[in-house]
């Protein structure tokens, strides 16, 4: 998977920028607020995913500007290709001159694995950022991951409105068997998914955090749900998922909202058998979070074949020399964007090629 050019125009503050990256490591750089990460965003949006900065199309439009238009050229699967986004109140896309029902069937077409600082919340914050993580991966690895989610989410909020009724209703409190039945059927394949990526994703990120702490500390990751942790095919989850809903059914009606089910579960990530989120120093958490990211990278080309690309906001300047190191020679063999705002500390490392960025403009 490698980005052979890239045409941005009126996203965010960059008015009009060209870019023709190397294959190898690709260094942006400039003061900070310059437009570093809305390049890296540009490319991101190509893997059909939402942006990891914003909800909002409309917000990644220039200032006054009608609307946004990135097109980009790479080459995957054997063959060069190109792609065009379009936003302005939403986006629209097209791939090799196609236009697309939905910017989502980008999604399994270009692959990238983005860290930035925000990703941080992945250890730091609470399970809301664990599972939108496991989601994302998924969803960019198993298009059909997506469609599960979606109709398990559905049906999560029409037993939610359900709950709600039942006060005014209580002749309605027979139908939950109906709905208790479709939410454990819909969560058992979204749990069985999450279950699988995390065991693979505990392994890399234990290796990679192996040599980020010079074999000092051990990374765990965990799959746990409020009711513990899972375990057998998805039909065994599917009846435990069961079982967990009968249980919490008078909490349920109580509270108005489903309390178990994979929309409540968590990772567990631990150093040295310790909650990271905890006891993990800043540095720790860090190197947790990084291993994670790189190693949903791995996961990526493991299971497709194409190498993603890998986008590295503001990362490098906060890490020691020893780790930097590290990174950078795991990511070897793969194209890399990074953003910093001195070169010399990635380049000193490594051979690449570097973009100044000023003011929204690639000097």
């Amino acid at each position: 998977m490698i980005v052979k050019g890239l045409n941005i125009q009126n996203f965010r503050n960059i008015e009009k920028a060209y870019i023709e990256p190397t294959e190898g490591v690709n260094v942006i750089f400039g003061e900070n607020a310059q437009g570093k990460t809305n390049l890296l965003e540009s490319i991101w949006l190509f893997t059909g995913c939402k942006s990891f900065r914003s909800r909002r199309d409309r917000e990644m439009v220039g200032f006054d500007a009608p609307f946004a238009k990135n097109e980009m050229t790479f080459f995957a699967k054997g063959r060069e290709q190109n792609a065009h986004l379009f936003i302005d109140q939403k986006r629209t896309a097209m791939k090799n001159g196609v236009t697309l029902k939905s910017p989502a069937e980008l999604v399994g077409e270009f692959y990238a694995v983005v860290f930035a600082p925000s990703h941080l919340s992945l250890v730091k914050e609470g399970p809301l950022f664990r599972r939108r993580f496991l989601d994302t991966a998924l969803c960019e690895l198993k298009p059909q991951y997506a469609k599960a989610l979606a109709k398990y989410n559905h049906t999560l909020n029409q037993r939610n409105a359900l709950l709600k009724d039942i006060q005014y209703h209580p002749e309605l409190f027979d139908t939950l068997d109906v709905w208790d039945e479709k939410i454990s059927s819909y969560g058992a394949a979204v749990v069985s998914e999450r279950v699988w990526y995390t065991n693979l994703l505990s392994e890399k990120a234990a290796e990679i955090y192996d040599g980020l702490s010079d074999s000092k500390e051990k990374l765990k990751i965990n799959y746990v749900s409020n009711f513990g942790g899972y375990a057998g095919d998805p039909y065994a989850v599917k009846d435990l998922l069961k079982e967990q809903l009968s249980e919490s059914r008078r909490d349920d009606i109580f509270n108005k909202m489903t309390t178990a089910g994979p929309h409540r579960d968590d990772l567990q990530i631990q150093i040295d058998s310790l909650s990271a989120r905890t006891f993990g120093s800043q540095g720790q958490q860090r190197s947790a979070a990084l291993s994670m990211k790189l190693s949903e990278a791995s996961i990526l080309r493991d299971r497709t074949g194409e190498e993603p690309v890998i986008l590295l906001d503001d990362v490098m300047s906060e890490l020691d020399e020893k780790r930097q190191d590290y990174i950078l020679n795991h990511i070897r063999g793969r194209q890399v964007f990074i953003t910093c705002c001195d070169p010399t500390t990635v380049l000193r490392l490594c051979e690449g090629r570097t973009f100044h960025m000023e003011k929204g403009r690639v000097l």
